[in-house]
């Protein structure tokens, strides 16, 4: 009997060890903070247990999680916006993360506090999107995109929706409107 509580103990001094290291505010490949790139909407429940999720499209008779939610930390502050790859289905995936508190940071110091500057100083830019009231930037090799609004632009490429934008031309103080993590879904 003393053995078997020995062993528990000491597995459970084990498992508490191995999450301590683990920042729940990190952006790394596949992963922001608590989630990941397998995690099914059904699944969001458990792992944000001590926050408040607000479901955007509450579906009838739903079990489990499914549509796109809000999270909220128990204080209030809003974290994040999670989209699933299909509204209905709780065995859906995550494809598309928006990013509201400032302590989600990327391993090189990106967050929603930060400037194109910082983009251009620690990434690579692999496409700048023209779009209507906003330019989207896509970084090689990552699955952050920023999307900044074109009131921060010169005005001479603002209102041309048509013109390819490049990176010389957004300020480096431009501040992000959105702060964005996509994953494609791999079918299988």
């Amino acid at each position: 009997m003393k053995k078997n509580l020995l062993v528990a103990a000491f597995a459970g001094i084990l498992f508490a060890q191995c999450g301590k290291g683990e920042d729940p505010f990190a952006i790394k490949p596949d992963v922001v903070g608590k989630l990941s790139k397998d995690i099914q909407m059904k699944q969001i429940d458990s792992i944000f247990a001590k926050d408040s999720i607000v479901k955007l499209n509450p579906i009838e008779n739903a079990l489990g999680t499914q549509g796109e939610v809000e999270i909220y930390e128990k204080g209030g502050k809003k974290l994040l916006l999670i989209s699933p790859e299909d509204e209905r289905d709780p065995e859906s995936f995550i494809t598309n993360i928006q990013i509201f508190d400032e302590r989600y940071t990327t391993e090189k110091g990106l967050s929603t506090k930060s400037t194109f500057k910082d983009i251009k100083t620690h990434y690579e830019i692999a496409n700048i999107e023209n779009a209507i009231n906003s330019v989207v930037i896509f970084l090689k090799n990552s699955d952050i995109y920023i999307t900044i609004d074109k009131k921060q632009l010169p005005e001479n490429i603002r209102y041309d929706y048509s013109s390819k934008i490049e990176a010389s031309q957004i300020p480096d103080e431009a501040t992000f409107k959105y702060f964005m993590v996509g994953w494609d879904v791999e079918k299988e």
